[in-house]
């Protein structure tokens, strides 16, 4: 009797393991990833090295590129950093928001702006159900860390922990005291605060355990004000220009930058998290022209030409995204929310207008139907240079359409019209506006039906201040 009691409790042992095997590989397959969203602020299309520079170092960012797939033509939905993250986290073009750019719209000398512009709504409203309220509410633990820019609070929107964000655009200083960033306190003088940041991300990402975890990481890197990182400096003093970038200090900075996303990485896949992780890493507009030059693109951040809102971008997922792949689709950060939705299991809102798609066919090896690509910006933006509209402005009034290989701007003020083929001409020299008026007219129907549908605002009435020269 003894020996079948044993028989009895050896089998009730071995059911007991095997359920409970079965039950946490169960658990195991359901488990939600985890959320990773690199957004890193003014860095050009070609200001790291897997896009191509020789100039400025990004071995870390450059080998997880490697690993996942390279997007040769994603757009932000906004040539300047205020409008482009508030498209990406309402996943919503700028008319059904407001935020045009930073500040007031009317930027610039009056007398130069023959149109009285839109008005700019500075905040995010409320209303607005982001990115991170959705992913918080099926469960993410939600974390932003660096520059906000669209409120005074990111935790009123859905973060749970808030590692520096607010209104500020930029820090008034990279070293201590952090102007703009007083809520970060340095542990030591000469403390750089792309590095404190990483510091406060890394103890974030240390605290969660089994539940998924959203991590918006974008930190104020690499916008202005241009500070060095000291001990970098001497290696970039006396490097080669190449293609226009020369700019040392600015080349510190990114390369700073790149090492603290290195560091996360590697604590990412020391804790065993990174093999669950879906990362998507991108810029929030084009490189500061004065700063650094993405040639053969055409100007920078704040101009509507391809060198203000095409973007350096890569995804990555282990196991799920073929390594070493490329992709010439036209995606835009519009994309991201349902993305980001359909990785995580989420259904979209039924009462929530997304403007993007979903780009998960891409990146499982398919493709997405040919779509227009949108821009609306009814707003001046002063700073212009030599390859913008004009020397005074990187953006007049205007609006701009991509489709296939072509793409329409058009200006408010006189009706300008310019039409280029990305596909013969990327740096946007060659303007068939007039030559091919066909084609001009074709994206000029479908710009003026997808304004009337969205209710964009035109500006029509003119500035009294203005005199024309």
């Amino acid at each position: 009797m003894k020996f079948k009691g044993l028989i009895i409790v050896s089998v009730f042992a071995t059911l007991t393991l095997l359920f409970s095997c079965t039950n946490n590989s169960a658990k195991k397959e359901v488990q939600k990833p985890n959320i990773l969203l690199i957004n890193i602020d003014d860095m050009g299309w070609r200001d790291v090295g897997f896009m191509g520079s020789e100039y400025y170092e990004t071995p870390n960012i450059d080998a997880l590129a490697a690993q996942g797939m390279i997007f040769t033509n994603a757009y932000a939905a906004a040539a300047n950093c205020a409008p482009s993250r508030a498209c990406m986290m309402s996943g919503q073009w700028t008319q059904r928001h407001g935020i045009y750019t930073v500040g007031t719209s009317e930027r610039g000398k009056s007398k130069t702006r023959k149109l009285i512009p839109t008005k700019n709504n500075e905040t995010l409203p409320d209303s607005q159900y982001i990115l991170t309220e959705a992913l918080k509410d099926a469960g993410y633990v939600t974390c932003h860390a660096g520059k906000w820019h669209l409120n005074d609070d990111p935790k009123t929107q859905g973060f749970d922990v808030n590692i520096g964000g607010s209104h500020a655009g930029n820090p008034g200083s990279y070293y201590p005291p952090y102007k703009r960033v007083e809520s970060l306190k340095a542990p030591s003088d000469n403390y750089y605060l792309t590095n404190l940041v990483m510091d406060k991300t890394l103890d974030f990402l240390n605290s969660v355990n089994n539940q998924p975890f959203f991590m918006y990481y974008s930190p104020y890197a690499v916008h202005t004000p241009i500070q060095p990182v000291k001990e970098l400096l001497p290696k970039y003093d006396n490097k080669p220009e190449w293609n226009g970038q020369n700019n040392a200090k600015y080349a510190t900075m990114v390369e700073n930058l790149d090492t603290q996303i290195g560091r996360m990485i590697a604590n990412l896949e020391e804790s065993g998290k990174l093999e669950n992780t879906f990362i998507i890493f991108i810029s929030d507009n084009g490189g500061l022209y004065r700063v650094t030059k993405q040639w053969p693109l055409r100007a920078g951040k704040g101009a509507y030409y391809e060198g203000g809102i095409r973007e350096p971008m890569f995804v990555y997922w282990d196991g799920k995204i073929k390594a070493a792949t490329k992709s010439d689709i036209a995606v835009t950060n519009l994309d991201f929310y349902p993305t980001i939705l359909e990785v995580a299991g989420i259904k979209k809102p039924t009462d929530k207008i997304l403007d993007g798609q979903s780009i998960l066919p891409i990146l499982k090896g398919g493709e997405l139907k040919d779509r227009p690509l949108f821009w609306h910006f009814p707003i001046y933006l002063e700073g212009g240079n030599i390859e913008t509209q004009d020397v005074k402005f990187r953006t007049r009034p205007g609006s701009a359409i991509r489709l296939g290989d072509w793409k329409l701007i058009q200006y408010f003020e006189n009706n300008d019209v310019e039409l280029y083929n990305l596909k013969d001409d990327i740096s946007e020299k060659n303007n068939l506006a007039k030559s091919n008026t066909e084609k001009a007219e074709e994206l000029l129907a479908i710009l003026d039906k997808w304004r009337v549908e969205t209710n964009a605002p035109v500006p029509t009435k003119l500035n009294p201040d203005y005199k024309q020269e």
